[in-house]
């Protein structure tokens, strides 16, 4: 059981969880890619638990009940947007949106279709293009234009619900980067992070029945609001999930 009061939306409790690491974001490897991507101290995950069953048709209760927790409020640490520093919360949200994020892919296979459509190269090689601009990422290469523009020949490689995909958001985030990313020449780079952080994050277990492997996390994409001198604002989340 945690510490602190229960909130008055169905009574979850929250508890901070430090001694839980993510080791894919600290490996000497990722934390260089990280770097070369401008990602690195821009990219956080926390643990915290919760002392009763997650019911779906709950969750907007759930994650307001999280944000406005005694114990998520001085723990939660947020990119400032304007410093670009990590700050804690500090205080009490008063609106959420939370947008359910399908998680259900078991395998990398699910990018194997850039080489299948010449994006990526039987080597590995990301297949260049003429530069062009899609506000504000400079575009000069094949996966770029599959992951940004909407009108090019190969968008449909994937379609809508793969995008929604959590692989797909993890993988785009770490394709683009930050605003000084030094691309990389070749995929494997970004498919190796994307699993390591992956894996790092999602629970899986065996069905009993079929005895498959199977998701058991829920992600949901997060816009938080504060009160501002009496308006409700945005958090300055980059992405939270």
């Amino acid at each position: 059981m945690a510490a602190g009061e229960p909130g008055d939306l169905g009574g979850y409790y929250f508890r901070f969880l430090p001694q839980k690491t993510f080791q894919s974001l600290s490996t000497p490897e990722t934390t260089s890619r990280l770097r070369q991507w401008s990602m690195l101290g821009r990219i956080k995950a926390q643990a915290f638990g919760f002392d009763q069953t997650f019911q779906a048709y709950r969750k907007d209760d759930f994650v307001m009940a999280f944000f406005k927790d005694p114990n998520v409020i001085p723990n939660l640490k947020l990119l400032s947007d304007s410093s670009g520093q990590w700050i804690t919360l500090g205080t009490e949200v008063k609106k959420i949106e939370a947008i359910n994020i399908p998680c259900t892919q078991l395998s990398m296979s699910f990018f194997n279709r850039l080489y299948d459509e010449d994006i990526v190269r039987d080597n590995g090689h990301i297949v260049k293009c003429l530069d062009s601009f899609c506000d504000p990422f400079l575009i000069s290469d094949e996966l770029r234009k599959v992951l940004l523009v909407e009108d090019s020949e190969k968008y449909e490689v994937f379609s809508q619900p793969d995008r929604e995909e959590f692989l797909f958001c993890l993988f785009k985030h770490l394709c683009l980067g930050g605003a000084l990313c030094q691309f990389e020449d070749v995929l494997s780079p970004y498919l190796e992070t994307t699993k390591l952080i992956y894996k790092d994050l999602v629970s899986v277990r065996k069905n009993p029945q079929t005895k498959k492997i199977q998701i058991t996390s829920s992600v949901f994409k997060v816009t938080a609001y504060v009160s501002v001198r009496g308006n409700l604002q945005p958090v300055n989340l980059i992405t939270c999930y």
